[in-house]
């Protein structure tokens, strides 16, 4: 089982939509007994103590447009213990991927790549919740996910 961890500031946005998208992926694949998933954050500002800010409603809403479901998600901050539970952590811009070297430590830093690495890109993952335009967002992140696909 292949375990990859989805990771960008907050867990409100571009990594939960990354999570569910992929969830859908994988399924649709067939790929389900071979491929899990999970998201996190490198900050903890939309945790408070054990409750994490929910998906942020216009990732929601795009995902349910999808017929994907995020119901349930709340933010939670990345841990140093993920290292050894993850095979990647794939983060979605070069920000996220430092945050994630430094919680990671050297057991996790080199499992650490940015999501369109995947698609033969460099840059990062528009992030919508600056630009607000999150259907940048998810093409960014769709041509990601089918990267990770045809690559593991």
């Amino acid at each position: 089982m292949v375990k990859i961890m989805f990771v960008c500031h907050g867990n409100i946005c571009r990594s939960p939509m990354a999570e569910f998208l992929f969830r859908d992926m994988v399924k649709k694949a067939g790929r389900e007994g071979e491929i899990s998933c999970a998201s996190s954050a490198v900050s903890a500002e939309e945790i408070w103590g054990e409750n994490g800010s929910p998906v942020y409603p216009p990732v929601k809403a795009l995902l349910n447009s999808l017929g994907i479901s995020c119901e349930g998600k709340r933010a939670v901050q990345l841990r140093a213990s993920d290292a050894e539970k993850y095979d990647f952590f794939v983060c979605m811009d070069e920000s996220n991927l430092r945050g994630a070297k430094r919680i990671l430590g050297a057991a996790g830093a080199g499992k650490c790549r940015k999501l369109l690495s995947f698609a033969g890109e460099d840059g990062d993952v528009s992030d919508p919740w600056y630009t607000r335009d999150f259907q940048k967002a998810y093409e960014d992140i769709r041509r990601g996910l089918e990267g990770i696909l045809r690559s593991v």
